[in-house]
């Protein structure tokens, strides 16, 4: 039997992750789920998950920031995918410059996310 691929999931809108987080676990998926940039930081200092979804507005820690600490302080290639609400043109350069894989604009689809999330995967 194939190891479940690790995915971290980066949002504070609790009824959204919830979704998402469903959706990702019934495709296969063992999803950690974080609210913050500091409950994210901690979980990378000791794990490296297969790939990273983050929303951009989070607390303490946005997801512009966790890109640039991915790629420049942990110097890892961990595909990124960011859904966010916040994607005015400046955000989606912004996340795109700074190493991000692809940029989903919410409202998402969990069955979108799912495919985008297997894609990247496939890539590596």
């Amino acid at each position: 039997m194939q190891e479940k691929k690790r995915l971290l999931l980066a949002d504070d809108d609790e009824l959204l992750a919830s979704l998402i987080s469903f959706r990702l676990e019934k495709g296969g998926y063992e999803v950690c789920l974080k609210r913050d940039g500091k409950e994210v930081k901690e979980y990378l200092s000791q794990n490296i998950p297969d790939i990273i979804v983050t929303d951009i507005m989070m607390p303490y820690f946005s997801g512009i920031e966790l890109i640039d600490f991915v790629r420049n302080q942990l110097k890892s290639n961990i595909p990124i995918i960011v859904i966010s609400s916040a994607g005015n043109e400046e955000n989606v350069l912004s996340a795109f410059e700074l190493g991000a894989n692809d940029f989903i604009s919410k409202p998402v689809s969990p069955s979108e996310l799912l495919v985008r999330v297997a894609r990247e995967l496939n890539k590596t």
